[in-house]
């Protein structure tokens, strides 16, 4: 009886021992076979992503292009404040990324991107692996809500989930909902402290907005506040043709926020609000931190800088060079300026450039040296229509430091060259169907 137990107590705690231990991971299976003559995978279908698979494709013919993108359809955030406001066709920023595939002779795989492994070079989904011989991420950027709540996930969850910036591709659809349901009262507008996706971006849709209120005929406020230094170019505008629609409050910076009473605090005033865009500081998307490639600030090297440290020159990551990153998600380019603009013509050039370097390398070259530009287009204003073009240009100094240009041009009587323009970097991006 004895023995009998003793041996029931040992099979028990042997199996209680094995449940203990690590399960091994499950291998996950290859979703493409091996390239022969090597792979490039791209991991985001934005502006960045897309420049680099049609121009990877023009200069290695020989390689394997592989674009990695969860959504259906590719959407433009150019041009969408004018959708916003029912000044243009939702057909004009939709485009279908398998006809761009086809169109240029890359490989589109519809994922959603797990992780980067960069010791085994794969790409993991739930789907399986993908092997590289060289990746670029172009995964954007993410709303970071830590700054205003903490790690209280409740508040920031109802934030996203009501109030939501707004400022990816997939959101437009919802705050275009909510815009159209919009009964009047007050409309905020927290700006992120900089750096952030396309700079002017929010005081034109604050004019859009204000401008499609005034249509509709509500009686209704866009409240802007501003913990950066006022775009100069939209003051007049601001105090000109919207002082009864825009209250514009610079130095605000957000101290708290209460998405449940609806109330935004500053450092001098609090706020209520009837809907909002609440916009927290951004960062470089999930990947880019998974990937371990997140650069040191500046001022405290003890902390995270929250974008991906590269080399402006080459858009080769800091961390891997087998890794190049490109668009809104890199971090400082240069002692003199900062961040590269993060728009959508700068990430397409960004793109560019990290495909001339894979295809130098696969082809055992020396890549030319190539430097990005960016061309932005803004409606200042909408009644009469208004539009800035802010042109951004660089060089390398005698000291190898870049060097940055800004111009702006300021046109009273524009005749649609911001479409004109966006039609010509989709046909660019997306093949002449776009």
């Amino acid at each position: 009886m004895h023995a009998t137990r003793r041996r029931l107590l040992a099979a028990t705690a042997a199996v209680a021992a094995t449940a203990l231990l690590p399960k091994p991971l499950r291998a996950a299976p290859a979703l493409l076979p091996p390239a022969r003559n090597g792979r490039a995978v791209i991991v985001g279908g934005g502006w960045g992503g897309l420049a680099a698979a049609r121009r990877l494709r023009e200069l290695a013919p020989q390689l394997e292009v592989v674009l990695v993108e969860r959504s259906a359809a590719f959407w433009s955030l150019p041009l969408s404040n004018r959708w916003l406001a029912d000044r243009l066709d939702g057909a004009l920023l939709r485009h279908d990324y398998a006809a761009a595939a086809r169109a240029f002779g890359y490989t589109r795989l519809r994922a959603e991107v797990a992780a980067i492994d960069r010791e085994r070079r794969e790409v993991r989904t739930a789907d399986g692996t993908l092997a590289y011989d060289w990746l670029i991420l172009a995964v954007g950027i993410r709303d970071d809500y830590a700054p205003w709540f903490g790690d209280d996930a409740k508040p920031a969850a109802e934030a996203r989930q009501k109030y939501g910036s707004a400022w990816q591709a997939g959101e437009q659809a919802a705050l275009k909902r909510r815009v159209d349901a919009f009964a009047g009262g007050d409309f905020v507008i927290t700006v992120p402290p900089l750096p952030y996706r396309c700079p002017p971006a929010p005081f034109e849709r604050a004019c859009m907005l204000a401008t499609l209120f005034r249509q509709k005929q509500l009686k209704a406020r866009v409240i802007v506040l501003d913990p950066n230094p006022m775009m100069q170019g939209f003051a007049r505008v601001f105090g000109g043709q919207y002082r009864d629609r825009i209250v514009y409050v610079p130095q605000a910076r957000v101290q708290a926020i209460d998405p449940f009473a609806r109330t935004v605090s500053t450092d001098f005033e609090t706020f209520r609000f009837d809907d909002a865009l609440l916009m927290p500081p951004q960062q470089a998307g999930d990947l880019a931190w998974q990937a371990g490639l997140i650069g040191r600030d500046v001022n405290d090297a003890k902390k995270a800088s929250g974008w991906a440290a590269f080399d402006p020159l080459t858009q080769r990551a800091l961390a891997d060079p087998r890794v190049f990153v490109v668009g809104d998600l890199v971090d400082r380019a240069s002692p003199l300026f900062g961040h590269y603009p993060k728009t959508g013509q700068m990430a397409a050039r960004q793109g560019q450039i990290a495909a001339a370097q894979i295809a130098a390398e696969a082809q055992g070259k020396e890549a030319p040296r190539l430097l990005p530009a960016s061309t932005c287009y803004v409606l200042a204003g909408a009644e009469p229509m208004e539009m800035m073009r802010i042109e951004t240009r660089y060089r390398v100094r005698g000291d190898g430091l870049l060097m940055q240009t800004v111009q702006q041009h300021y046109d009273a009587q524009p005749r649609d060259e911001d479409v004109a323009w966006a039609q010509g970097m989709f046909a660019e991006l997306l093949g002449p169907a776009a």
